[in-house]
């Protein structure tokens, strides 16, 4: 059995999935699994905007010297991209709310690279 799990990798997760999904339901943990889940959602918020902070941080003098358009779009994007990922964290996304999520966040990163990349091009 041993050397048939160590052949199938696939096969040894879903069953280490299986064993932690029985676990939980066999000691009733929906709850403390629930809080986890909750916990792990602000952990990664937090985490992204950390990310941002010090992305920030690293080149605010850079920034400071843009045209007011293209700061309006970068600082713009970051903003709204922050706000719905929170917005994310506190309600989650289901169905067309996760779509509309995925298109904000697709076009303020664009928003953001592209008055990157103008300030950048020196052609």
């Amino acid at each position: 059995m041993k050397r048939w799990l160590d052949d199938h990798p696939t096969a040894r997760g879903f069953l280490i999935i299986a064993a932690i999904a029985l676990v939980v339901v066999v000691l009733n943990l929906y709850v403390a699994l629930a809080t986890a889940g909750a916990l792990l959602r602000i952990a990664f918020f937090l985490a992204i905007a950390f990310f941002i902070y010090l992305a920030w941080r690293d080149r605010r003098a850079e920034i400071a010297v843009w045209p007011r358009r293209a700061l309006v779009a970068f600082y713009g994007g970051a903003i709204v991209a922050v706000a719905a990922f929170g917005n994310y964290v506190l309600n989650g996304a289901h169905g067309l709310d996760a779509v509309a999520f995925i298109v904000i966040v697709a076009l303020c990163g664009f928003s953001m690279w592209r008055a990157w990349r103008d300030q950048h091009s020196y052609s």
